[in-house]
């Protein structure tokens, strides 16, 4: 039998903080084979990323430590404490990261980046570390890869940017590729592309793959073994089939019935809140000498739509389909040309004044709650805000500490910042400051995508209970199909600014009639 291309053994992650010690993964011991893919799985704080950045030897020591019997071993090389290291990294050890715009230098070329680690590592002079570059990138799927040498990371998408990872990872054949949720940001096709990518590598490389992720369905279609990880230790390890047909532990039982659950029929009125009629929304391409735009592109081309009382629509697409957009002009964030009435009112005629008492009652919430939340304001602030400007003062403690329980959070955790709340418990916070306006409407721009599956679950639970007991409509914006299918009524598929399809939950993943949503619904299996 082989020898394990990796052993961790009895690894133990600890950090000095205050005076004091305190463990953060605690006896993890698994291996690795030459040419496998091991999945890593468990929610936020499990410890996935922290074994990770033992691996790599990336954790923030002498802060950090590992006991004495923590061993990491590749090809019988003792990695822990190795002061050569560096030299693996890069090298032997490739890794990918879950947010390339934080992982690759804005200042830099595309060519630049992926050349520097050839140059580092292999002594390749320039001209040939062209070469390798423009190799690198067509066998990752990068289209018009020699136009891409001179682009710099904001010029380009979410998938070629992690395409543009990947290359550096692999650019000098690594034994073990380590990518650490490098999907999580990324559309389902494009998820779907990704994982074919990887596997297709794997197999041309003969690389081994430690893939690490929170969401199951990922984990399944690449892993042939799985860690389930919780609070710092393995609680569950197998052949990847095998414990998605017979789970032994209730917590990965948990992790995979989490998002499983379909909405229950609320009373939907026969009244429509909101109706949408040729909408469109265009954004300049390009001006001229004067400034005076000559080609524009549009973001939202004739979308026209429908939402009744207590109901929840479901918008679905790639990333640049425009479903996002069309949150943001219905709420007259962005400038549309179309009706938008909303209580038989056209949103689109009114003032800035006009709109203002209409604006408590249409309420959004964003992708990523610490960037919309104010660091410097408690929460009782951030929810206290709206009420300030809806002039309700009289009212206002009674309505925050009402609301506060109402999402799951306690009076206590008013006087706290956002940095000390969880990704969970901070777009908890984020849908009590929206209902604390009495909304009618909550258009909700992916609100779980950045979420773990079991607090997704959680999320989409509260957001249920939520609409039950108070009537709400929602409009339900993601790339998620699986989350979609979980809570929505009925759905809108967007493709290029336009709904190509829209009906029932059933109609739409049951008897899909484009192929474009059939493609969506099969990279979401």
């Amino acid at each position: 039998m082989n020898k394990p291309i990796l052993k961790v053994t009895d690894l133990s992650v600890g950090f000095h903080r205050d005076g004091k010690d305190f463990y953060a993964v605690n006896d993890v011991s698994f291996e690795l084979n030459k040419g496998e893919v091991l999945g890593i799985v468990g929610e936020s704080g499990s410890g996935k990323s922290l074994t990770a950045l033992s691996i790599l030897g990336l954790l923030p020591y002498p802060k950090a430590f590992h006991d004495k019997k923590s061993s990491i071993k590749f090809n019988e090389i003792e990695l822990i404490n190795n002061p050569k290291l560096s030299r693996f990294r890069g090298n032997r050890l490739g890794f990918i990261f879950q947010e390339p715009m934080s992982s690759l230098n804005p200042l830099h070329t595309v060519e630049h980046q992926i050349a520097e680690t050839l140059i580092l590592h292999q002594g390749l002079t320039a001209k040939k570390a062209r070469r390798e570059v423009l190799r690198l990138l067509t066998l990752t799927g990068i289209k018009n890869a020699r136009e891409r040498l001179k682009a710099y990371p904001h010029q380009l998408s979410g998938g070629q940017r992690q395409r543009v990872m990947i290359a550096m990872a692999i650019a000098n054949r690594p034994d073990i590729l380590i990518a650490d949720e490098p999907t999580t940001a990324l559309d389902v096709t494009v998820q779907s592309q990704i994982i074919d990518l990887l596997i297709k590598l794997k197999n041309q490389l003969q690389m081994s793959i430690i893939f690490i992720s929170h969401d199951l369905h990922l984990i399944r279609k690449i892993a042939d073994r799985t860690i389930v990880m919780k609070s710092g230790r393995i609680i569950e390890q197998g052949l990847t089939e095998k414990i998605f047909l017979s789970p032994q532990k209730e917590y990965t039982k948990t992790l995979i019935n989490s998002i499983n659950t379909l909405k229950q029929s609320n009373n939907i009125s026969r009244k429509n809140i909101l109706e949408v009629k040729n909408l469109n929304v265009e954004f300049p391409l390009k001006k001229n000498f004067w400034g005076i735009t000559t080609q524009t592109i549009k973001a939202v081309d004739n979308v026209s739509l429908t939402l009744k009382q207590g109901e929840t629509l479901g918008i679905v697409g790639e990333s640049g389909s425009g479903k996002t957009t069309l949150g943001q002009a219905i709420c007259r964030l962005t400038k549309s040309a179309g009706q938008i009435l909303f209580d038989n009112r056209d949103l689109n005629t009114l003032s800035n004044k006009q709109l203002r008492p209409l604006r408590s009652r249409m309420q959004i919430i964003f992708q990523d709650p610490y960037n919309s939340l104010n660091p410097r304001m408690t929460v009782e602030q951030i929810i206290a805000e709206g009420l300030i400007a809806k002039n309700d003062k009289l009212h206002k403690n009674q309505i925050i500490n009402k609301t506060i329980k109402e999402i799951g959070l306690t009076e206590k955790d008013l006087s706290k910042y956002p940095h000390e709340f969880s990704g969970g418990q901070r777009q908890r916070i984020a849908i009590a400051r929206a209902l604390v306006m009495e909304p009618q409407l909550l258009i909700l721009d992916e609100p779980t995508s950045a979420l773990d599956v079991t607090i997704q679950a959680q999320i989409i639970k509260l957001l249920q209970d939520i609409q039950k007991s108070r009537g709400l409509s929602y409009i339900f914006i993601s790339h998620d199909m699986r989350a979609v299918k979980a809570v929505s009524d009925r759905i809108a598929v967007m493709k290029d600014g336009k709904i190509v399809e829209l009906g029932t939950r059933s109609e739409i993943f049951e008897h899909p009639r484009q192929l474009y949503t059939q493609n969506l619904i099969q990279a979401s299996l």
